[in-house]
């Protein structure tokens, strides 16, 4: 086999794998996912960003609505406006009343929405939407935050199915949010974090957190796909030294 004719193959070859590593980096982003600025500690408060892209060519979209974890009740929910939306924090009575600061809160949020006023996810486009929350629970590992994202067609896709460890990520996962352990001063940590002791949220600039995860899982890809091209071009050269 001569040169000429093994070299577009592992041009293919390369090409396939560029391909491959844009579609796997597109589908990292494909889903509503939340993300802590900073940490999200056990028992202490955190601002986290609701990262929205938008999978549609010719829609965009215009609401989102985040349910809050039941299980684990926030007393404290504090959005961040966002220029061309408008946000409302609904609240729900609590089955049992929780004690912060040495007062008892008989009343939580249970759901946070965002509506367009004046703006919209365009296609190719992603928003966040910063929120500061707590105080965290100090007996999870985890908050699941379902959501539904609505288009301007009507459309709504529910993000609402649980991971499952060692399973494979569901088609439409809900939001995670991961906390990290508590530190022995987690209590001094809190009050400093306090947006209630603070007097407002923080306003932090939304940075997109799960860049470095995903940019490791398209490095992993690439080093994968790269050995295989170097072996194809190996055995392109044996057969071409054999004729």
């Amino acid at each position: 086999m001569s040169v000429s004719r093994a070299v577009p193959r592992v041009a293919l070859a390369g090409g396939l794998a560029a391909s491959c590593v844009l579609l796997l980096s597109g589908t990292a982003f494909a889903h509503v996912s939340v993300q802590p600025q900073g940490e999200a500690a056990k028992g202490g408060y955190a601002t986290v960003n609701f990262k929205v892209p938008n999978e549609r060519d010719n829609d965009s979209t215009v609401k989102l609505e985040v349910s809050l974890p039941a299980e684990h009740p926030l007393a404290s929910v504090m959005p961040q406006p966002v220029p061309g939306w408008k946000v409302e924090v609904t609240k729900t009575k609590l089955a049992e009343p929780l004690e912060v600061h040495g007062k008892k809160i008989t009343e939580a949020p249970s759901k946070i929405t965002w509506t367009a006023a004046g703006s919209k996810i365009g296609t190719g486009e992603f928003q966040q939407f910063p929120v500061s929350m707590g105080r965290l629970p100090e007996d999870a590992d985890r908050l699941v935050f379902k959501a539904l994202q609505t288009y301007d067609n009507k459309e709504v896709v529910r993000w609402i199915e649980e991971p499952k460890e060692g399973s494979p990520e569901p088609e439409t996962p809900a939001p995670v949010l991961k906390l990290s352990e508590a530190a022995d001063d987690h209590h001094a940590g809190t009050a400093k974090n306090d947006p209630a002791k603070s007097g407002g949220t923080q306003q932090k600039s939304a940075a997109p957190a799960d860049a470095s995860d995903t940019t490791a899982r398209v490095l992993g890809v690439v080093g994968i796909l790269v050995g295989a091209a170097g072996v194809a071009f190996g055995v392109l050269a044996g057969r071409r030294r054999s004729a």
